[in-house]
């Protein structure tokens, strides 16, 4: 395991930009096991829900976490709005990040991740599988 801190900038967008690290660096299985920061637009796709709500404004990340696999991510968070009303759901791509977005992502070697469609959900839902560990001195640089 190695963990990977990480700061995304202003402008980027949280879930593609996760997506292409994962991409670029090589992560064939990683974790993102705490986020924090703030949005300007929040994409997010409720319980139950097909289309993303979007929510706008000074957004706080109050939580974020979930998996990345080198054909995507399945990442859930929670924000709250100036007047601290709190909203939670599937991060869906287009979340803009507003000043900073600081996260810690475990990069596990070890393991395959993909995704793929469970007959049984009908999503496409994380498949893990044991991986010959690929040779490198730091998997957080790309």
């Amino acid at each position: 395991m190695q963990t990977c801190p990480l700061r995304l900038l202003p402008g980027d967008d949280l879930r593609g930009a996760l997506e292409a690290m994962a991409r670029v660096r090589g992560w064939r299985a990683a974790f993102v096991i705490q986020g924090i920061g703030s949005l300007s637009v929040a994409q997010l796709r409720f319980a139950g829900v097909d289309a993303p709500a979007t929510l706008r404004g000074d957004l706080e990340i109050l939580t974020l976490a979930g998996s990345l696999a080198p054909d995507g991510a399945h990442l859930h968070m929670s924000v709250a709005d100036a007047r601290g009303q709190v909203s939670g759901g599937h991060v869906s791509p287009g979340c803009a990040v507003r000043t900073t977005a600081e996260l810690v992502v475990l990069v596990l070697p070890e393991y395959a991740f993909s995704r793929e469609r469970d007959a049984r959900t009908g999503f496409p839902e994380l498949m893990i599988r044991a991986a010959v560990a690929k040779r490198s001195d730091d998997p957080c640089s790309g």
